[in-house]
C-alpha cells in the first residue's frame, strides 16, 4: 500500500506544472501583441530613415508622352497653316542635390534619432510589461499562500464547530456556542472560495498575457514574497542610476535632440537649395530631334505666406517644450524613488510588527483553546484569537507582496528590463 501511495505521489509530482516568474516574463515579451506593435514601429522608423537618406542620392525620372492626334501650326509665306498628325516624346531627367544649407542633413539626423527613440520605446514597453508580469506573479503567489492560510483557518473553525456540537450534545456548551462556531465556519469557507476565485482570475490573466495554459495546481516560487530584512544601500547611487538609465528619461532627452535637428532644418528652408540637373529628350512631332540639358538650378523661396517662419518658430517651441518635459520627468522620477525608499523603510517596521503579532497570536490561540475546553473562556474569545491569528498571517503575506512590488518598480525606474 505504501509503495502504491508513493508511486501515485511520484506520478503526480511529474505531471505538476512548475512556473517561474522569469518564464512568465519571457513568454509574455515573446507573444504579447503590445510588444509586437512596438517592434513593428521600430521597423517603421528604419524605413523612414531610409526614406530621408534617399534625398542624398540622385533622383532619376523617366517621362513619356504620346498624342494620337495633335494640331501643329506652321507659318509659310506669311500665312499660318495647320497640320494634324500624331507625336511623341521621351525624356530622362537626373537631378542631384548639391547644397541645401544642411536641411537634408538635419532631417536625416532627426530621422536617425527617431529611430533611436523607437528602439528605446520598445525597451520601455518591455520593461513596463516585465514589471506588470512580475507584479501579477507576486499577486498569484500572495493569493495561493492566502488560500493555504484560509484553508487551515476553515479547517480549524470546522473542528471548533464540531467540538462545540459535541459539547452541546453533552450539555457542556450552549446552543449559542454551537451556532456561533457554525457561522464562523461557513464564513471561513466563503472567504476561502473568494480567495480561490481571485487566484483563478489572476491565473487566467497570466495565461492570456503569456499565451500559455496554466493549471490550477501550478507550483509557484513562493520565496519571492517571503518577508525579509531588505535595506537598499546607496540610495543616492540608485537615484543617479535612474536619471542615467531610466528609459523615459532617455526618450525625453532624445526628443530634445530630434526637435533641435528639425528646428535647424526649418531654418535652412529659408535659403532654398542648389541642384544639378541633366536631361535627355527624344521628340517626334512632325520632325524628330533630340535635346540635351546639363546645368545647375537655384531655388530660393522669396515669399511663402509666412509658412517657413511659422514652421521655424513652431520647432523652436517644440524644442523648449521637450526640455521642460525632460525636467518634469526627472522631478517625477526623483519623487517616486524617494517615496518607494520610504515605503521600503516602513515595510521593515511592518514586518517586525507582523512577525511579533504572529508569534503572539499563536501563543494566545493555544491558551484560549485550552481555557475554552476547560470552560474558562467563551466562544467570543476563541473566535477573536482565531481572527487575530488569521489577520497576522495574511498581514505578513501582504507586506511581503508589497515589498516585492516596490522592488520591481525600483528595478523598472532604474532601467532594468528583466
Amino acid at each position: 500500500m505504501k509503495k502504491l501511495l508513493f508511486f501515485v505521489l511520484f506520478t503526480l509530482s511529474l505531471t505538476a506544472q512548475t512556473l517561474s516568474m522569469q518564464e512568465c516574463v519571457d513568454q509574455t515579451l515573446t507573444h504579447h501583441p503590445d510588444i509586437k506593435i512596438f517592434m513593428l514601429k521600430v521597423a517603421q522608423s528604419e524605413e523612414s530613415y531610409t526614406v530621408s537618406r534617399s534625398d542624398y542620392l540622385p533622383q532619376i525620372t523617366l517621362l513619356g508622352e504620346y498624342n494620337p492626334q495633335r494640331t501643329y501650326v506652321l507659318q509659310q509665306s506669311g500665312q499660318f497653316d495647320t497640320v494634324n498628325d500624331d507625336g511623341w516624346s521621351i525624356s530622362a531627367i537626373l537631378k542631384q542635390k548639391i547644397w541645401d544649407f544642411s536641411k537634408t542633413t538635419s532631417l536625416t539626423e532627426a530621422s536617425e534619432i527617431e529611430q533611436q527613440i523607437a528602439g528605446l520605446s520598445l525597451e520601455d514597453a518591455k520593461a513596463v510589461m516585465a514589471y506588470k508580469i512580475k507584479s501579477l506573479y507576486a499577486l498569484m503567489v500572495l493569493q495561493r499562500e492566502a488560500i493555504e492560510v484560509r484553508h487551515k483557518d476553515a479547517k480549524a473553525k470546522e473542528a471548533l464547530y464540531r467540538q462545540a456540537l459535541g459539547f452541546h450534545k453533552q450539555g457542556l456548551k450552549t446552543k449559542a456556542d454551537m451556532a456561533r462556531f457554525k457561522a464562523a465556519y461557513h464564513l471561513a469557507k466563503e472567504e476561502l472560495e473568494i480567495a480561490k476565485a481571485s487566484f483563478d482570475k489572476s491565473r487566467n490573466t497570466m495565461a492570456l498575457y503569456a499565451d500559455m495554459p496554466i493549471k490550477k495546481d501550478v507550483k509557484l516560487d513562493t520565496g519571492i514574497i517571503k518577508s525579509g530584512d531588505i535595506t537598499l544601500k546607496k540610495t543616492y547611487a540608485l537615484k543617479h542610476q535612474a536619471l542615467k538609465d531610466n528609459l523615459q528619461i532617455k526618450i525625453a532627452s532624445k526628443q530634445i535632440n530630434k526637435n533641435q535637428k528639425l528646428h535647424q532644418a526649418a531654418k535652412a528652408s529659408h535659403f532654398g537649395s542648389i541642384d544639378a540637373i541633366a536631361s535627355h529628350t527624344q521628340t517626334d512631332m512632325l520632325n524628330r530631334y533630340d535635346t540635351n540639358v546639363i546645368g545647375v538650378t537655384l531655388n530660393v523661396p522669396l515669399y511663402s505666406g509666412g509658412r517657413l517662419s511659422a514652421e521655424e518658430q513652431r520647432m523652436q517651441i517644440e524644442t523648449n517644450v521637450a526640455r521642460e518635459q525632460l525636467a518634469s520627468k526627472a522631478i517625477a522620477l526623483k519623487e517616486e524613488l524617494e517615496n518607494l525608499f520610504l515605503d521600503l523603510e516602513s515595510y521593515q517596521e511592518s514586518i517586525k510588527a507582523k512577525k511579533a503579532q504572529l508569534v503572539s497570536a499563536k501563543e494566545a490561540q493555544k491558551v484560549v483553546d485550552a481555557r475554552y475546553k476547560e470552560g474558562l473562556s467563551t466562544y467570543v474569545e476563541v473566535l477573536d484569537a482565531a481572527s487575530f491569528l488569521l489577520g497576522a498571517q495574511l498581514g505578513l503575506l501582504e507586506i511581503g507582496y508589497k515589498q516585492r512590488v516596490t522592488l520591481n518598480r525600483i528595478d523598472y525606474l532604474t532601467g532594468k528590463i528583466k
